[in-house]
């Protein structure tokens, strides 16, 4: 098969290493992350690149996200089938299985995480490549101190500092997704020096690329991808298959 690939800048390093294995030729597509910044404005940035890679004549266009807070629900296959993953975001990708994220997040209140993606494209003062050329700086999380201070002035730059990251206080745990990838000690290291900053425990989990690996290798088991047909849209469901055809 001939696929094209659209995934989150955040599962970089794990798409490149399953696609380097996969039997089938691929065209990947890497999308900031910074699309999950600006919430109903993720939707049409992701159609766009769907309905460009509709005229190249793949056999599938194949998602590297998730639910991902809704971001995905609304997107529509042209002439060309999509597949999506049926996780709610992409901790639920870099664990390799739904159900071991959610008993893994049933047993850890309080719990923020990262891996090597989310560590190396969130850095604070990072210019978001695809959306920067539209709204001209970074955002949300990823907005440090002294470029909102500089933008707003000391007042209002370090309230809405203090805002962006009112969320790190209901955390008390930091759990690092080790994926098995090379050159990730870096990562490590900056996940425990995080959660020593924060004051909070830090625990490593092992990663699995088993999602992703057979998202790129084809066969598509229902019970674990979801298959668009062509003119078919995504919706979300609340039920246990995650997204399902509208």
């Amino acid at each position: 098969m001939r696929l094209k690939v659209i995934g989150c800048q955040v599962l970089t390093r794990e798409m490149k290493h399953v696609i380097s294995a996969s039997p089938h030729a691929i065209d990947v597509e890497f999308l900031t992350m910074g699309l999950h910044d600006l919430g109903a404005s993720m939707r049409p940035r992701l159609q766009e690149r769907i309905d460009a890679a509709d005229l190249d004549g793949y056999d599938a266009i194949v998602l590297g996200y998730a639910l991902c807070g809704r971001g995905t629900e609304g997107l529509r296959a042209g002439k060309t089938q999509l597949v999506l993953p049926r996780a709610h975001d992409c901790i639920g990708l870099l664990m390799g299985d739904r159900h071991r994220y959610q008993a893994y997040f049933d047993a850890h209140s309080g719990v923020y995480f990262r891996s090597p993606g989310w560590i190396e494209f969130q850095a604070p003062g990072q210019v978001l490549e695809q959306v920067g050329a539209s709204t001209g700086h970074t955002l949300g999380e990823r907005r440090s101190r002294e470029e909102l201070i500089a933008q707003y002035g000391e007042e209002n730059g370090n309230y809405l500092f203090e805002q962006f990251n009112a969320f790190r206080a209901h955390y008390s745990q930091l759990a690092y997704i080790s994926p098995g990838v090379e050159s990730e000690e870096q990562f490590r290291s900056l996940a425990r020096a995080e959660a020593k900053k924060e004051g909070w425990s830090f625990d490593e989990v092992p990663g699995s690329l088993s999602l992703l690996q057979r998202l790129v290798n084809g066969g598509w088991d229902p019970a674990d991808f979801l298959v668009v047909p062509p003119g078919a849209t995504i919706r979300g469901s609340l039920g246990e298959s995650i997204v399902d055809i509208a």
